[in-house]
């Protein structure tokens, strides 16, 4: 899995992705989030102009999945990630996600963080199972950043389903030492 810097001709495919990646939830019974219009193509290049839009690519370098981030209260927040279906159940979300952790760790970034539907299988439990702890509204790391954005999804309409903040804490990179290197 190659993942690389998304490009300006590219945005579209990452707006087809999103809807493709949406589909799903109308199983759930959230035909609204399936509804939900992608980003708008100028905001997509905003977060491509600022270095913020990684894309994970097939073998003919055509992108399959995407992540977008801003920098939210010292951590990394994960405002998108998206896989198509296509590519689901690949590693390939987990790859982005490691790749913002670098990108984050270089940054001098305390951790990720992200807001994402409680019960929903591929939202919330995925994330648990990639380091993800749920914050509460008692916890000291649910920052002002994160409340705004909870706020501000609610006002879209998403608090129709529960929903969390999660954070992981960024890894300590250990190098380990080449053989017979002092």
């Amino acid at each position: 899995m190659r993942i690389r810097a998304a490009a300006p001709a590219e945005l579209p495919l990452l707006q087809d992705i999103e809807r493709a990646a949406g589909e799903p939830f109308r199983s759930l019974g959230m035909g609204a989030v399936a509804d939900d219009d992608p980003l708008p193509l100028d905001v997509l290049e905003a977060y491509r102009r600022e270095g913020r839009a990684w894309v994970a690519v097939d073998a003919d370098d055509r992108p399959v999945a995407y992540l977008l981030s801003d920098t939210v209260d010292g951590a990394a927040h994960i405002e998108q990630v998206s896989v198509h279906p296509d590519a689901a159940r690949r590693g390939v979300g987990r790859a982005l996600i490691e790749h913002l952790e670098a990108a984050a760790r270089e940054q001098g970034l305390a951790a990720l963080t992200l807001t994402t539907f409680s019960e929903v299988p591929w939202n919330a439990p995925y994330y648990a199972r990639l380091g993800f702890r749920a914050l509460d509204d008692s916890d000291p790391a649910l920052t002002d950043g994160l409340r705004a954005i909870s706020r501000a999804e609610a006002a879209h309409g998403l608090s129709a389903w529960p929903r969390i903040c999660m954070r992981r804490e960024v890894r300590v990179r250990t190098e380990v030492p080449a053989p017979g290197a002092v």
